[in-house]
């Protein structure tokens, strides 16, 4: 599929029609005065959002934009994020949102594959909206307080501009997102989601796996740039007229004082969130609205969903998918039984299955209890990687999407997410599932977090190494080496021969991508290397 045929079309008269702007504009009609967002002081209702999104629209309209272009984000979560980004939705336009912990040179890249033809960016990220749009040659308009330059503010001239009346007419295969892959194999792919992918991930999301309800309150404190922060914080909580608090940026003491004075009911995140959270977490503090919390992007340690349960009396529901994926394929709902460990149930209209993951040029379908690929296939499955047909074809096989995860199904249908493919370890010709590991580790009481590598071993193919970030910390060469024997050892009495680690590395935190996965990659070369301790 070619860039063209991914965002060009406009809607043909007579077909149906479907607009990621719609999650907004119809809340504002049916509840125009319930609170949409919070961000510190400012409360913003769902009538002042739409009215201040459509003028952000006509500002954006002047300058050019149309349906079908792309058009660049990079903001924190922050109110003028959710202006930009609806804007450019009631425009017909693609947003493509720019992950803040890239360098000038890395999101210009972005902005140079998705053919953006206008930058947006805030105020607080001027450095990095300034270079790329350089190096792209387009255009930069800012948002928020003025810091200086000669840019236009967007902003500012909104805040005279006359609203649109309505947002413009979509098809439901018309893209409205266009996310980046972590670029863990190469260059990142442009993942295409399209009105359809959008909208329905919102729509089960708020009203089959979350229940969401227009009194809940929920935080905003994914990365709003990312998949799950977009459509499991956003978009789910205004589909179903509910508040979004936001905090512009993830702290676990802010988050959780957020929570407190904000009664929130609602929490998305991913595993390191709720650790952190746990750890800052002050005797005293209570949280006695928080109902349901989200959990996925990771995997997250049974013991730490056991522990954060009992700590703040609520309910951790783990949940699965990818950015491919919308992002949510399966999460445990009660409707169907909560199982800790495993991540539930496809949502409504989404199927997911187990295949031979030896099998690449057809879906053959194993049955209960056996691993194999993840395939999913539904309203949620993108429409491809933006003008790479070749990998588009590689992971869209006879209907369904090849996910790249290793997983199983047991007799009631609950799917547990074995590992990614590629960080399977083979130690002597056995597979080595680092999650397996990793579950195993975080219940030591010396350890707080683990992420398990395979390192290459000339005897045995691959060496088993635990990246663990202590509980209570160790100091001294001393008092690691003997932490690190009486760790393997606790480890070998708990698990087979052939999977516990045989090396113990200590490190202050694991490094973590944009939207807080730990990055192996980087664990493998920084180890590889001789890891210094930070």
């Amino acid at each position: 599929m070619t860039r063209e045929d991914h965002g060009r079309a406009h809607s043909v008269p007579g077909r149906s029609t479907l607009s990621l702007a719609s999650v907004l504009a119809e809340p504002a009609r049916r509840y125009p005065d319930n609170t949409a967002v919070i961000e510190r002081d400012e409360h913003v209702t769902y009538r002042e959002l739409w009215e201040q999104v459509r003028r952000y629209a006509a500002v954006l309209a002047a300058r050019g934009v149309e349906p079908g272009d792309r058009v660049a984000i990079a903001a924190p979560n922050v109110i003028d994020f959710v202006r930009s980004y609806y804007a450019v939705h009631t425009l017909g336009a693609v947003v493509v949102p720019v992950p803040l912990l890239l360098v000038p040179d890395e999101a210009a890249y972005l902005l140079g594959d998705s053919a953006a033809e206008l930058m947006i960016a805030h105020t607080g990220q001027l450095e990095l909206g300034r270079g790329c749009a350089e190096r792209a040659g387009i255009p930069l308009i800012t948002v928020g307080e003025r810091a200086g330059g000669d840019e236009p503010s967007l902003t500012d001239l909104a805040a005279s501009a006359e609203p649109v009346p309505s947002f413009a007419t979509r098809g439901p295969d018309d893209p409205a997102v266009i996310f980046y892959t972590s670029g863990t194999t190469g260059r990142p792919k442009g993942a295409v989601l399209t009105q359809l992918n959008m909208v329905m991930n919102a729509t089960v999301n708020a009203f089959d796996a979350n229940d969401t309800r227009s009194d809940d309150r929920v935080l905003g404190c994914l990365p709003l740039f990312h998949v799950f922060g977009q459509t499991v914080s956003l978009n789910t909580t205004f589909r179903a007229a509910a508040t979004l608090v936001l905090q512009p940026q993830f702290d676990p003491l802010e988050a959780l004082n957020l929570i407190r004075d904000h009664e929130i009911t609602q929490l998305n995140g991913v595993p390191t969130m709720y650790i952190r959270m746990l750890e800052a977490a002050p005797d005293d503090l209570e949280v006695p609205s928080l109902r349901l919390c989200i959990s996925g992007g990771a995997a997250l340690p049974v013991a730490v969903l056991e522990r954060f349960n009992k700590r703040f009396g609520t309910q951790i529901l783990e949940g699965y998918g990818l950015s491919e994926t919308s992002p949510t394929a399966t999460v445990n709902q009660p409707v169907h039984g909560v199982r800790p460990g495993t991540v539930g149930h496809p949502l409504w209209g989404i199927d997911v299955e187990i295949a031979d993951a030896a099998v690449d040029e057809r879906i053959e379908l194993l049955g209960p209890g056996e691993d194999g690929e993840v395939v999913v296939r539904g309203h949620n499955v993108f429409a491809g990687y933006l003008g790479n047909p070749e990998a588009t074809e590689a992971v869209l096989v006879d209907g369904w999407f090849r996910t790249g995860d290793i997983g199983r199904k047991d007799t009631e249908g609950f799917l547990s997410i074995v590992d990614r493919k590629k960080d399977l370890i083979i130690r002597n010709g056995y597979n080595v599932y680092p999650r397996e590991v990793e579950e195993l580790l975080v219940r030591h009481p010396g350890v707080a977090q683990a992420a398990v590598i395979g390192l290459p071993d000339e005897q045995r193919g691959e060496e088993i190494c635990a990246v663990v970030v202590p509980d209570g910390g160790t100091d001294g060469e001393d008092d690691d080496t003997l932490a690190e024997k009486a760790i393997i050892e606790w480890a070998a009495e708990r698990t087979a021969h052939h999977k516990y680690p045989r090396r113990v590395v200590f490190v202050d935190e694991l490094p973590l991508g944009p939207s807080h996965k730990v990055l192996k990659r980087e664990l493998r070369v920084r180890v590889g290397a001789g890891l210094p301790r930070s």
